[in-house]
């Protein structure tokens, strides 16, 4: 019996205090601020120059999510090479991008879109418009061996599949990018080489003011895209995290200090995507399947 209890007592500890099962070890919380990065190639300004208006953005955002002051850091990109530099630092969890830029990098980035970015004086999609020389293009055909001009040529499969959908332009055309739109239309406009200009809503709308539209006209209205979206990045932001920062987005423009805060980039708000314009959108780039 003494041999049985002393075995039974030997055995009891680690009976007892055998460890439990380890739980998930949670993802570290970020050691800095969470990175924001607006990236809009062909478009103007430099990081510099538009570093207090993010700093203003991310300030609001941030109280509107209830977030500590200074946990996160907005940056201004106005080249696709920087932008795609900054997103590939691990502390970067939203991108602020064009429509181009997304459909060109979302599986490189693990991008996923959650809301529309809104810009002044326009919807929440858009069409892009084909331009050039009056008379000059009435088939596509007529642009075979032409180069094409766009701020979005920087992505010339959105120029071809997307924006242009459903008009078949030759396998010869040259997509093009670049800031100078003014100078290419007007190049555009003399007929002295064979060129078109693709415009996106905002330039459309200034088409008829220019001194030489006469000389231009409009060859093809694409279909209505989205402008631009938020997105985030892999699975660096939980879900909870986002569920809170996206009711921040969009309260924003019911602040006078967020509405002052979007003057300062030009925009209006953040808005839910239109899913059919987007699904559309992806399917003919054919991003969709990848």
């Amino acid at each position: 019996m003494r041999s049985l209890l002393v075995t039974l007592l030997c055995l009891l500890p680690s009976l007892t205090f055998a460890a439990p099962p380890k739980a998930p070890v949670a993802p570290p919380a970020p050691s800095g601020p969470r990175g924001l990065v607006f990236c809009a190639p062909g478009y103007p300004g430099t990081t510099q120059e538009a570093q207090s208006r993010m700093d203003e953005l991310a300030g609001v955002i941030s109280e509107l999510a209830g977030w500590p002051v200074g946990s996160l850091a907005a940056t201004y990109f106005p080249t696709e090479k920087a932008g795609l530099a900054r997103f590939s630092e691990p502390d970067v969890v939203f991108a602020l991008v064009p429509l181009p830029f997304f459909l060109s990098h979302e599986a490189e980035l693990k991008l996923t879109a959650r809301l529309a970015i809104v810009q002044q004086g326009l919807e929440g999609t858009q069409s892009w418009s084909l331009i050039a020389k009056k008379g000059a293009v009435k088939k596509p055909a007529d642009l075979d061996g032409a180069s094409l001009f766009s701020t979005a040529g920087y992505a010339p499969e959105f120029v071809t599949k997307v924006a242009l959908a459903g008009y078949e332009l030759p396998a010869t055309v040259k997509v093009t990018s670049g800031g100078q739109v003014l100078s290419a239309l007007r190049k555009a406009a003399t007929g002295k080489e064979p060129l078109a200009v693709l415009l996106d809503a905002e330039q459309a709308k200034s088409l008829s003011t220019l001194p030489f539209a006469a000389d231009l006209e409009v060859v093809h209205v694409g279909p209505k895209v989205p402008v631009a979206v938020v997105a985030t990045l892999g699975e660096r932001l939980s879900a909870a995290d986002w569920k809170t920062v996206a009711a921040a987005f969009t309260k924003v423009p019911s602040t006078e200090r967020g509405k002052a805060a979007l003057e300062g980039v030009r925009l209006t708000g953040f808005a839910p995507l239109d899913e059919a314009a987007f699904a559309a959108a992806k399917k003919a780039s054919g991003s969709a399947a990848k």
